[in-house]
């Protein structure tokens, strides 16, 4: 009595689709472009434009199972670094803003050559003004400390002496004259007899014009 032929015996296949297993899809071999977007544009500092890029990657990233985790990473730790420098060039900026003085009230005679400062030059009696950057807008700056003799004169022949004196130091200042300058000129006697230092404080200003940067070999 015979049975049913006997087949072969065969291992039946896996699903084709599991061949893939493992096996990294195109789209999971490239590197991702909001990835490598995020870290370029971290190189130059561009921090909010680096920071979204690199957040849209790793998401995309943990969906897809993509590449670029290390530029995302690497974009996030370059901006991180800028913020830093930033912070301390920021802090560093309003240190030395602090110990230059820069926005204090003083008096005028308090004023150092080489200081700029705010004040309204239009004014009667100038007594009061605000130490300036002189890097950014500002009314007028103090370039000299000349000596004068003056004590024992009027008012009107201390002025004579005092103009005088401080017009020889605009030429050297300023590199023009100051009968044929654009700039105003001012000063104030700190004291009665002529010091090593000086006595007369010497300044330059426009009224009604703020001036950017100092004026030291301007020729204006």
């Amino acid at each position: 009595m015979t049975g049913p032929p006997i087949q072969p015996a065969r291992p039946s296949l896996p699903p084709a689709e599991s061949w893939l297993e493992g096996v990294p899809t195109p789209e999971q071999q490239r590197q991702d472009r909001y990835a490598v977007a995020a870290f370029v544009t971290s190189l130059p500092g561009l921090v909010p434009i680096a920071v979204v890029l690199a957040g849209v990657a790793l998401r995309r990233i943990r969906r897809t199972g993509g590449r670029g985790k290390r530029f995302a990473y690497g974009a996030l730790a370059i901006s991180l670094g800028w913020v830093i420098a930033i912070g301390v060039a920021v802090t560093l900026n309003l240190v030395g803003e602090h110990r230059a003085g820069i926005g204090r009230t003083v008096s005028i005679a308090q004023v150092s050559v080489g200081r700029c400062f705010d004040a309204d030059l239009d004014a009667e009696t100038l007594r009061l003004v605000r130490i300036a950057d002189c890097a950014v807008s500002h009314t007028g700056e103090a370039y000299a400390r000349v000596r004068a003799s003056i004590a024992g004169l009027s008012s009107a022949q201390t002025g004579t002496v005092a103009t005088q004196q401080c017009a020889t130091a605009f030429v050297d200042f300023i590199g023009k004259p100051y009968e044929r300058s654009e700039l105003d000129m001012y000063y104030v006697v700190l004291e009665d007899h002529a010091v090593a230092d000086g006595n007369v404080l010497c300044l330059v200003g426009m009224p009604g014009t703020r001036l950017t940067g100092t004026m030291r070999g301007s020729q204006r």
